[in-house]
């Protein structure tokens, strides 16, 4: 067993605490909502509190969350005022009616300007989250937003809160595509958000009744009971595919690590690099299982023999089985039967017979590490108060000298995926645009990619395709002040350092899954085109239409709404780059 970095040991305070939001690990503070369409009927520039009419089940819904502790905002545009449709008295008269129907919020954030002032406040500029998680004593990530707009989505976005989408007539259906989570309506809205907070606590599971009543997903194989959080000695944790999947289920793994001695990771090799970065990880197996791999060896009486002998000489005393919304864990559950694992816990949706005693369900469109947590919390282990639900990876090298001083553009063309890289001539010309308005950019790819990433640079740019491993990749990434690039590993990347990305984000997966999490991000892209929800490797559709109609000037806009300006040092920059480091972002 490898020597633990300080970060790692169970007992290490390396989360971070976030004003006055009880436990670090919680995953939302406090819930934003826009005004008009969103919490009552959208009446033009309404200066009369006689007009005021709450949607329908707002008011229920607004107690259910302030009896679960949370804090309410409303963040408006209010153009009104810069026209002179209405006084300020007049708009105070609709909120104070608005707060007599509704009940109190806890803070009322208003732009006052018109699209033209070119003000940071007015959505879908992000300024109007930013004041209303200050003022509400938390950070944008543990805030979400509900809206009726894409003006409404792309601010909460932008400053790095969660979005729920609850569309109107008035709501675009491109709007509706891009949304990263959309509702019916306003309860049910605020339903799932109860829900998705719940479903990281092991409470919530400790019988099945309460599972039931407060998930509605979760279920006890054989009719046992789930058992509290408790501490354990071996536990195998599963996590077979490739760097970004194994990236994104370090928060489930870490609630794991919690509440075991000792945690043994089994990853296929396509993940194993993001393996090595993994906090809370004691030893890693790498084998390749047939069931998951994209490009699978076939299945011989040997290799699994050798398999199961390998995964016998852990003597694990339970089995967390993480896998995507689309993979099934039952045959290695099978495997685990057969070398006497008592307990198995995983996600599915097929009836597992006795091959499972944790059976968990969890809605389509969750986000995969939300998705990692929950199947942590079903089987009973969950993050310490201590630790946000946040991405975070083991202490990394110093980036390479070549990139220079921190504060830099990461742009990353390419992708395992080849439907979820980025054209070259839009990679081209982002360098182009970036340099001429002032950015430095680094290029940066994996060992195939170094005859692209060279043409992408074009000598205007720093390139490292090819040169550096996940490792170096993790810690330049880690020196940039925003992160451009498609759906794909060095996405998750930026997130465990909380550093802005533009997604140019294809959509043949879900963007509400697997989009960056809890960091700042600008989408781009047609959420709508024809490769929507294909999981297709190769782009199935001529021209790439879902991403080469990005233009480099939205790229440049999308840094500038992030606030990144020109060759700023970020201020990630100043902290050593360590795991506790990188806990306070």
């Amino acid at each position: 067993m490898r020597q633990l970095e300080p970060d790692q040991c169970r007992s290490a305070g390396v989360g971070a605490r976030a004003g006055r939001g009880g436990p670090a690990r919680r995953l939302f503070d406090a819930v934003l909502f826009d005004r008009d369409g969103t919490l009552v009927e959208d009446v033009p520039y309404n200066g009369d509190p006689e007009k005021v009419r709450p949607v329908p089940g707002a008011r229920v819904a607004l107690d259910g969350l302030r009896a679960a502790g949370l804090r309410l905002g409303v963040v408006t545009n209010q153009s009104g005022l810069a026209k002179g449709l209405f006084t300020p008295a007049q708009m105070a008269a609709v909120h104070a009616r608005i707060e007599q129907l509704l009940g109190p919020f806890d803070a009322w954030l208003v732009c006052p300007h018109d699209d033209g002032d070119r003000c940071g406040c007015r959505k879908p500029a992000p300024g109007l989250v930013w004041d209303a998680a200050r003022e509400l004593g938390t950070v944008p990530r543990r805030c979400v937003l509900i809206g009726d707009i894409g003006r409404d989505v792309t601010a909460a976005l932008a400053a790095g809160a969660q979005a729920v989408l609850v569309p109107t007539p008035v709501t675009r259906p491109e709007e509706v595509d891009a949304a990263p989570w959309v509702a019916a309506d306003l309860p049910a809205a605020v339903a799932e958000i109860l829900r998705r907070q719940a479903a990281l606590d092991p409470a919530t599971y400790r019988s099945a009744g309460v599972a039931t009543a407060v998930s509605g997903f979760g279920d006890v194989a054989a009719g046992g009971v789930r058992r509290p959080a408790r501490r354990v000695g071996t536990v195998l944790v599963v996590r077979s595919d490739s760097v970004g999947d194994v990236l994104v289920t370090g928060p489930g793994i870490r609630a794991v690590a919690a509440g075991a001695r000792r945690v043994v990771l089994l990853c296929g090799p396509r993940g194993r690099a993001a393996a090595d970065l993994l906090p809370g990880v004691d030893e890693v197996i790498e084998h390749r299982l047939p069931w998951i791999d994209p490009d699978p060896n076939p299945v011989t009486a040997d290799d699994i023999t050798a398999l199961t002998d390998r995964l016998a000489a852990v003597a694990a005393d339970e089995a967390v089985i993480f896998t995507s919304y689309h993979q099934s864990p039952l045959p290695l559950a099978l495997l685990l039967r057969t070398i006497g694992v008592a307990r198995i816990a995983a996600i599915s949706d097929d009836y597992p017979g006795s091959l499972l005693d944790i059976r968990h369900r969890v809605p389509t469109g969750v986000p995969e590490p939300e998705r990692a947590l929950s199947l942590a919390a079903a089987a009973g282990y969950a993050l310490p108060d201590h630790d946000e639900p946040t991405l975070r990876l083991r202490p990394t090298p110093p980036p390479p000298p070549q990139v220079g001083a921190p504060g830099y553009v990461v742009l990353h063309p390419g992708s395992a995926a080849q439907s979820r890289g980025l054209p070259v001539d839009l990679a081209e010309g982002v360098v182009r645009e970036l340099v001429g308005a002032g950015h430095r950019v680094v290029v940066t790819g994996g060992p195939g990619e170094a005859e692209l990433t060279a043409r992408v640079a074009g000598g205007l740019a720093v390139d490292l395709g090819g040169g550096t491993g996940l490792a170096e990749l993790a810690a330049t990434v880690s020196g940039a002040s925003a992160v451009v690039v498609g759906n794909t590993g060095p996405a998750h990347l930026a997130a465990a350092y909380g550093v802005p990305v533009v997604s140019l984000f294809a959509p043949t997966v879900p963007f509400g899954q697997w989009g960056p999490w809890r960091v700042p991000v600008v989408r781009l892209g047609d959420a709508g085109a024809g490769c929507r929800d294909t999981r297709a490797a190769t782009c199935p559709v001529p021209g790439h239409p879902c991403l080469s109609r990005v233009t480099p000037r939205e790229v440049l806009d999308a840094l500038t709404r992030l606030g990144v300006p020109p060759s700023s040092p970020s201020p990630r920059a100043t902290r050593t780059v360590t795991a506790v480091g990188r806990s306070g972002r």
